[in-house]
């Protein structure tokens, strides 16, 4: 995606009820599936932590027409495929309502004090610290290193 996508992204996001600030900013990477007519109907990414060896999975959503297809399966594998092969070692991630899907790929609850030490400074953990949401989330990590996401992005042992 590129700069011109961010308005489409922003908007389909704002419909899905997931954060958009700062998806603009560098270090966040971001992908967009579109339909035939180019309507955005699904995305993934992820920001790096300041260190790299972290990565916070955002922006994983899909629109109505495309769910239980396994359109978000996949591009949260590919989204963790993607960081670990940036050098990211652990993902991470704040999910209030999906925790089933997340657990199905292997993530665990993670305590938010430790997710936003090791992700600190990026937009979204700035964001919840400075709004006092932080305080009502739900946080996930999981290992992602190289043997944890294979090629194919599907989650390895």
């Amino acid at each position: 995606m590129g700069p011109d996508d961010l308005d489409g992204v922003r908007g389909f996001l704002t419909a899905c009820d997931l954060t958009v600030a700062g998806l603009g900013a560098a270090g966040v990477h971001l992908w967009a599936v579109r339909d035939a007519d180019g309507a955005i109907v699904a995305t993934t990414g992820y920001e790096r932590s300041a260190d790299g060896r972290h990565a916070l999975l955002r922006s994983v959503a899909v629109g109505p027409s495309r769910r239980g297809s396994g359109t978000g399966t996949r591009l949260a594998r590919f989204a963790m495929h993607a960081a670990a092969a940036d050098g990211a070692e652990v993902a991470w991630l704040f999910s209030r309502r999906s925790g089933p899907f997340w657990q199905a790929l292997g993530f665990a609850p993670a305590d938010r004090a430790e997710l936003a030490g090791a992700l600190a400074g990026t937009t979204q953990v700035e964001l919840f610290r400075s709004s006092g949401q932080l305080d009502r989330e739900v946080a996930w990590t999981r290992p992602i290193g190289r043997q944890s996401v294979v090629p194919d992005g599907s989650v390895g042992a």
